[in-house]
């Protein structure tokens, strides 16, 4: 898989992010899904990534700066017909560097506390991330799961 600056104007691009938020948005109960739209995306203080496995579009994945030290996972999304051949962990894996390249020292994520959600729960612990409380601006939910990682090598 090759990992790219994301273009955000790229249809392709397009279509699977707003794939992205609408079924995020389906299986969230109203008022608890936070992905970012594509001006989020286009934010001075989100990067964001695309994998492509030859001329397809199969993965998304973006980190959201939130301090000096703190950064957030956004718009993790692996197309449908792709998943399950890593993807998504591939993409984590580059967020991950990318946050420490940064000296960021905590990564931290929100996402779906739903059965639909239990696959990237899976992922994200499998790569240390472990439950925590809600953070920057977030509110406890029971609809959301919050999770973190220690970057810092303690």
């Amino acid at each position: 898989m090759q990992i790219r600056a994301g273009d955000t104007f790229d249809p392709r691009v397009v279509a699977l992010l707003d794939h992205h938020v609408a079924a995020a948005r389906a299986q969230t109960a109203p008022g608890s899904a936070h992905a970012l739209d594509l001006a989020g995306l286009r934010a001075s203080d989100v990067a964001f990534w695309t994998g492509w496995d030859g001329e397809t579009l199969v993965v998304t994945g973006a980190l959201k700066t939130l301090s000096a030290t703190h950064g957030e996972v956004k718009s993790m999304h692996t197309l449908q017909t792709t998943r399950r051949r890593g993807f998504g962990r591939e993409m984590l894996r580059h967020i991950i560097s990318e946050a420490r390249a940064r000296g960021l020292t905590r990564l931290s994520l929100e996402t779906g506390s739903w059965d639909y959600f239990k696959p990237a729960h899976a992922l994200y612990q499998a790569h240390g991330f472990v439950l925590c409380g809600p953070f920057e601006g977030y509110v406890e939910d029971r609809n959301s799961l919050f999770l973190t990682l220690d970057l810092s090598g303690r």
